[in-house]
């Protein structure tokens, strides 16, 4: 099939923080040097923004570098962090406060502001093209393209009007391959073009096993009387009884809360629903005297990356790179990954300008100093300090995890002699449904707890029905015949959207997949115990459309 051509020097996928830093850097940085520079940025998203999920307090470290006039140019970093609380939840109805003194360090947020990253994201956008970038929303890079020396030379967009049946449809428009001396990869956590090169060039030979979590956020409107903007409340505990974690709430501007739950993905009880676990959570005290008499506006979930240091794939390969949560840069012990996310895009840019510079025809194909300059930067030095803390709330549990990251955070600065590792695939810790405990969760009150589908509604989300689906297989048969046995099937229950369900029909059981239904979190491509699901992208403009998440 001939298809349109489009050649830039640099294409970049996915437009969240870290690559629209890394656009926004390059045409710094061109701009300075009198150097032309051709750049691109897709996003699968109907919008800059619509898929960015994030909690997000942010620390600005990265951004004060990247724009040092960010007040003057209006960024919308409004509500700064006055007050941090912090909860070890005992039970569904007590609760003890922990001083400052006795918790890490980096969970402190001195200097730090409540901002919704989608908006964050929409003015990084805005930046990008006053400076030179185009930025394409609605156009979901599908494919890697290789160059004949097996080098990456662009990506293909997905095609537009394709059916069910993969035959097209009305309206049938073929997508387009962007060409590029380099391809930026920028997809966020498990995105489906970095899992498959990370795989094609063994980037992660060398590393840890990724570890990931489940990330929930709810945004409700509370009573202005409630509201403290600035009030940042973490807890660990209650309800998670089966797996690590922790919650948040987030007093942001316009009487608003972020209110969330994270849960690792390495829990072994496959009758766990992350999902039922954080619509719990919201009628402990501690949470509910902030959301009582309020209204949930929004929902999203989605994976984190949390392995950290210990994880870090080569983030470098002929043709291209891989930037912020696709690379798994995120600093756990901070709960925090947009300040790394953004310094590890520019720091791409950096090296980009610098390979374009010596030659700009022909630049050199792998791009390697990148690798010098991210182990002499802050991030790199930040998420070594960082290494232990997540392996060691997997291997000790929050309680005596956490005494012991208190530990080397307050008193070694991270510098412990040692490092801790966590070598167990998140996916492979499933006990079997035999030996594992069935759990009876509280039916959804309808007041501070939902059920699913009610929840999927506040999403937005949307894909184009007749479609093929982009949730695949490799083995139809596992779900029932491996899967239902052994584990009780556990997509059930992962999955945030109840996009995965077994109908029975008369007798006999069905597997069925609601695609429309995805918020595109990837937790299905994570914690599937067959590693049967291949997570791929939709249509672009399909999935999550989030306001100001």
């Amino acid at each position: 099939m001939e298809r349109e051509s489009m050649e830039f020097d640099v294409v970049i996928v996915g437009a969240g923080p870290a690559g629209l830093s890394t656009a926004c850097k390059l045409m710094q940085l061109a701009n300075e040097n009198n150097q032309e520079l051709m750049v691109c940025v897709v996003e699968k998203g109907s919008e800059v923004g619509a898929h960015i999920l994030s909690g997000a307090v942010f620390e600005p470290r990265a951004m004060n570098e990247l724009f040092p006039d960010w007040k003057e140019k209006g960024a919308p970093l409004n509500t700064p962090v006055t007050e941090d609380h912090i909860y070890l939840l005992n039970s569904e109805s007590s609760s003890k406060r922990l001083p400052n003194a006795i918790t890490p360090k980096t969970m402190h947020n001195d200097g730090n502001y409540i901002v919704s990253m989608g908006n964050v994201c929409r003015w990084l956008a805005e930046q990008a093209e006053q400076l030179g970038v185009e930025v394409f929303p609605g156009f979901a890079a599908s494919e890697v393209i290789y160059n004949d020396d097996g080098s990456v030379g662009g990506v293909l967009t997905g095609d537009m009007g394709v059916g069910a049946d993969g035959q097209p449809k009305d309206g049938y428009m073929p997508g387009m391959e962007l060409r590029a001396k380099y391809t930026v990869f920028a997809e966020g956590c498990r995105g489906h073009l970095g899992k498959d090169l990370i795989e094609h060039f063994s980037l992660d030979k060398d590393a840890s096993p990724q570890h990931y979590a489940i990330g929930f956020k709810e945004i409700w409107d509370i009573d202005p009387a409630k509201h403290q903007p600035g009030l940042v409340v973490h807890s660990a505990g209650w309800p998670l009884n089966d797996a690590t974690g922790g919650s948040y709430l987030y007093h942001a501007e316009d009487n608003q809360v972020f209110v969330g739950l994270i849960v690792d993905l390495n829990y072994s009880n496959p009758y766990l629903s992350p999902f039922d676990e954080f619509q719990q959570l919201k009628h402990h005290p501690v949470f509910k005297q902030y959301l009582e008499g309020g209204k949930r506006v929004s929902y999203g979930a989605r994976a984190i990356a949390k392995g950290g240091f210990n994880s870090l794939p080569k983030m470098t390969f002929p043709g291209g790179i891989l930037v912020g949560c696709e690379a798994g840069t995120l600093n756990f012990a901070k709960i925090k990954g947009n300040h790394t996310a953004m310094k590890s895009g520019m720091l791409a840019a950096e090296s980009i300008i610098e390979a374009l510079a010596k030659n700009a025809e022909a630049p050199e194909s792998e791009l390697t100093g990148y690798t010098d300059k991210f182990k002499n930067s802050w991030v790199y030095d930040e998420l070594f300090r960082s290494r232990n803390f997540g392996p060691a709330i997997h291997k000790l549990g929050n309680f005596w995890g956490g005494a012991f990251n208190t530990l080397e955070q307050n008193f070694f600065n991270g510098n412990l002699f040692f490092t801790m590792k966590d070598e167990h695939k998140d996916y492979a810790q499933l006990d079997l449904a035999s030996d594992a405990k069935e759990i009876s969760y509280p039916k959804p009150d309808g007041v501070l707890s939902f059920d699913k589908l009610s929840s999927v509604f506040l999403s937005n989300t949307n894909h184009e029905e007749e479609q093929p689906c982009h949730l695949q297989l490799k083995d139809a048969s596992i779900p029932l015949e491996v899967n239902f046995p052994k584990y009780a099937e556990p997509a059930q229950r992962y999955c945030p959207a109840g996009v995965y369900e077994i109908i029975e029909e008369e007798g006999s059981k069905r597997f069925q997949i609601n695609a429309q239904n995805c918020v595109h979190c990837k937790t299905c491509d994570i914690k599937d115990p067959s590693q049967n699901i291949r997570w791929v992208v939709p249509e672009g403009a399909g999935g999550p459309n989030y306001p100001n998440m």
